[in-house]
């Protein structure tokens, strides 16, 4: 694809030119929390949403900040002799990251956003300008095909895979349909080797210069689609993806439209991970899916679940049709731009939707593990309410549960000792003055923040859980205190254990 009307982009194999921009960044504060600082929490939270204004009326100054905040995150021109002082402004000419601008001022070529690691690092994600957070801006309504090879900066989407990630030290981490390189960067703090690939050789590019410029180790760029650019005798510990998973009527955004019909393209990519991952490994996605009427959408997700996988998939929101198409239409720009004309491409889209029997679309996490089990565990489930991200050590944990349910049958579970997980609290709800609650509730304050309904005596057994006693002398001991038939207890109970466990109310205490 042509990217003659895009700006030419800043040297990748100039590493000492990176080194010193980014030495003078760090040195102006030109960080999240310098930003932060500098233009207080609603300019701040503006430019999240692609709004300038309020930033532009808090740089005013001529501080060194605030000159990179205009240059870099803002796109304004200035002048030559003000950037002097805060860059090494020949090297960033020659190296392609400032340009010369009319009347003695220096433009950016690139947007570049502070970033703050996990960890407190200060990086920089590096994209193109006018597209650092969100959507495009209205990329598709330009009427330039190549505009269409954009390449964004950070999103939800992009933290929220970020966050979802199952962090520890692997061999080899592969981001497939890197963009501005968000994953590979954060891949490069516990991976040996990144492989990082995308269709779009811009987007490439960029992910070298966002590595550069954050200090991390360069990764193994390669251009394609899918898993095409891996070759058959190699495999990962850790893969993750934010594809382009948009289901539309056809390929138009190279950064949201994946040129497959209907969910096609997030199907293939899962069903094509399994063989891809090292024993252990994880393959984490985020995906779109079709609710096709007549069909149970949690069948159809997990008919693409590949063979010697567990799987834990999560729907986290779910839009009717005319809501979908209207998102990405808006994402696009479309909707300024003739009205004829965005009603004829909103009208292809719902013809789309018609000819496939879509009723609604789904967003999630799929996230697969690579255990050759012989009977596989996949979870697939709705939970549209609030998490505490991020999440990596919460999935993490989720299939530590799996192996140990898998391993333990209800005999065993009764042997065994238990801890109740922390920040658990207990909810009563009952009509006022009623001397029994008609139901318990039992609610997590951190990780998903779940709640499950339980009996008295999963709430009398959940509560004594310390690790000191095995689950069946508990329920010998509630038994007792209640009047029930402590056989016929240890029968029934292993179930709510069991749930209690997998949900992750319940932790083994060995």
């Amino acid at each position: 694809m042509s990217t003659s009307s895009l700006p030419a982009l800043p040297a990748s194999d100039r590493p000492d030119v990176a080194a010193r921009l980014r030495d003078a960044l760090l040195a102006a504060s030109f960080t999240a929390d310098g930003l932060l600082e500098l233009l207080s929490a609603p300019a701040y939270a503006a430019l999240a949403r692609s709004e300038i204004v309020p930033a532009l009326r808090a740089t005013r100054g001529d501080t060194p900040l605030e000159t990179l905040v205009r240059l870099f995150l803002l796109q304004q021109p200035v002048p030559h002799a003000r950037v002097e002082g805060v860059l090494p402004v020949d090297a960033c000419l020659d190296g392609g990251w400032l340009v010369l601008a009319d009347g003695g001022e220096v433009a950016a070529t690139v947007d570049v956003r502070p970033y703050g690691g996990p960890g407190g690092e200060d990086w920089f994600i590096v994209s193109d300008l006018g597209c650092a957070v969100g959507g495009a801006g209205g990329i598709g309504s330009r009427g330039r095909e190549a505009d269409a090879a954009v390449v964004l900066g950070v999103g939800g989407a992009s933290t929220t895979l970020a966050g979802i990630t199952v962090r520890r030290p692997v061999s080899a981490a592969l981001d497939l349909g890197t963009g501005s390189g968000i994953q590979a960067l954060h891949a490069a703090q516990h991976a040996t080797r990144v492989t990082a690939t995308d269709l779009n050789p811009r987007a490439l590019h960029i992910t070298a210069l966002t590595l550069a410029l954050s200090g991390a180790p360069a990764a193994d760029l390669r251009e394609g689609s899918l898993f095409e650019p891996v070759r058959d005798d190699e495999a990962y510990d850790l893969i993750v993806s934010n594809p382009p998973f948009v289901i539309s009527p056809g390929p138009r955004l190279t950064y949201r439209d994946g040129g497959m019909g209907g969910d096609d393209l997030c199907r293939t990519l899962v069903q094509q991970a399994g063989e891809r991952l090292t024993e252990g490994g994880f393959a984490q996605f985020l995906a779109n899916w079709q609710h096709v009427e007549g069909e149970d959408w949690q069948d159809r997700l997990r008919s693409w679940v590949p063979g010697g996988c567990d799987a834990w998939i999560v729907q986290r929101e779910v839009q009717d049709v005319t809501q979908y198409a209207e998102l990405w239409l808006r994402d696009a720009g479309d909707h300024r731009d003739d009205v004829a004309e965005y009603q004829a491409r909103y009208d292809a889209w719902l013809d789309e939707f018609e000819a496939r029997k879509v009723r609604a679309v789904g967003f999630g996490w799929i996230t697969l593990r690579r255990t050759d089990a012989a009977e596989p565990s996949v979870t697939v489930e709705e939970w549209p309410h609030p998490v505490e991200q991020p999440l990596g050590d919460t999935i993490r944990a989720h299939f530590d549960r799996v192996d140990y349910l898998r391993a333990h049958d209800d005999a065993a579970l009764l042997e065994h000792h238990f801890k109740l997980a922390a920040e658990i609290v207990q909810e009563q709800v009952g009509l006022p003055g009623a001397e029994d609650p008609e139901h318990v509730v039992l609610r997590q304050h951190r990780g998903m923040r779940r709640a499950t309904k339980v009996d008295t005596v999963g709430a009398g057994f959940a509560g004594v859980c310390d690790g000191s006693l095995s689950a069946g002398r508990i329920l010998d001991a509630i038994a007792q205190l209640v009047g029930d038939d402590p056989v016929l207890l240890r029968d029934r109970t292993p179930a709510q254990i069991r749930l209690l466990v997998e949900q992750g109310f319940l932790d083994p205490a060995e």
